[in-house]
């Protein structure tokens, strides 16, 4: 994620200052969902950066289903915003009605929120779709002092849409995700270097990189991150990483691609 702007980090800081007691307020009253609506149409534009009157639309349509709001940056959608009301709590039914609305349109993200409580989602466009949490904060407990809160509000700010601060948020925490990490433990490059480095431990031993890899699958891994939809895909990821480097090995001789792989995954998760 790049470096927030000092402009953009004061703004931010006041946006904490100024709706933190009016979300407070708002919560205290127990305000219904039209009004929740108006506070964060408020936050969009004068904590997010958002234009009120151009940028931010209640009027986007998905079959026939009207969705709360809307980021339109240069005439397309840039991600939705499913609101309810400050004092309701965001039920997986109310994520599944955001993530349904996001993926009808083919939008990459979905924020589901009640003022107060915010919940980024990727969709993946996979067979049944599926989410992934990005990040969520807790609005009334962020600080305008603390850096990490800042930034983390920088993810949704329009400086930060136009500068991709969320897709490369989302691919940092997938290369370190526990499926990424494990399909990359599980890969060619990483068993065979582990078989060279028990050699240079134990010379008289002989063993296999498949035998390491059987070894990591039964005795060290879980099933959880090396079986199902997520670590296959992490795996496809991988070897289609490694082989890209592979094939570039005649221009890079001295590549590693144990060294090489995360930077290249990169460009490679969306």
């Amino acid at each position: 994620m790049g470096t927030v702007p000092v402009k953009v980090s004061e703004r931010l800081s006041a946006g904490i200052k100024k709706f933190q007691p009016i979300l407070n307020t708002a919560k205290s009253r127990d305000v219904n969902e039209s009004d929740t609506v108006i506070i964060i149409t408020d936050m969009l534009s004068e904590v997010f950066g958002y234009d009120k009157y151009s940028e931010i639309t209640s009027e986007f349509t998905i079959r026939s289903t009207y969705c709360d709001l809307a980021i339109k940056l240069d005439s397309k959608i840039a991600f939705l915003l499913e609101v309810k009301a400050v004092g309701l709590e965001l039920k997986d039914n109310y994520v599944k009605q955001a993530v349904d609305y996001a993926a009808n349109q083919g939008i990459d993200f979905v924020v589901l929120t009640n003022g107060v409580l915010w919940k980024v989602f990727k969709i993946t466009f996979s067979k049944p779709i599926d989410q992934e949490l990005v990040f969520e904060f807790d609005f009334l407990n962020l600080s305008q002092k603390k850096l990490d809160d800042i930034e983390k509000l920088s993810l949704l700010s329009k400086e930060g849409w136009l500068k991709s601060f969320l897709y490369d948020y989302h691919s940092q925490k997938q290369a370190l995700s526990k499926f990424f990490l494990s399909a990359l433990i599980l890969s060619d490059p990483i068993t065979d270097a582990i078989r060279r480095e028990l050699k240079k431990i134990s010379p008289d031993v002989k063993v296999t990189s498949e035998q390491i890899k059987e070894v990591i699958q039964l005795e060290v891994l879980k099933r959880e991150v090396i079986e199902g939809e997520k670590a296959d895909e992490a795996a496809k990821k991988i070897n289609k990483v490694f082989n890209r480097i592979a094939k570039s090995k005649l221009t890079k001789p001295n590549a590693n691609p144990s060294l090489d792989v995360v930077e290249e995954n990169n460009s490679s998760i969306s």
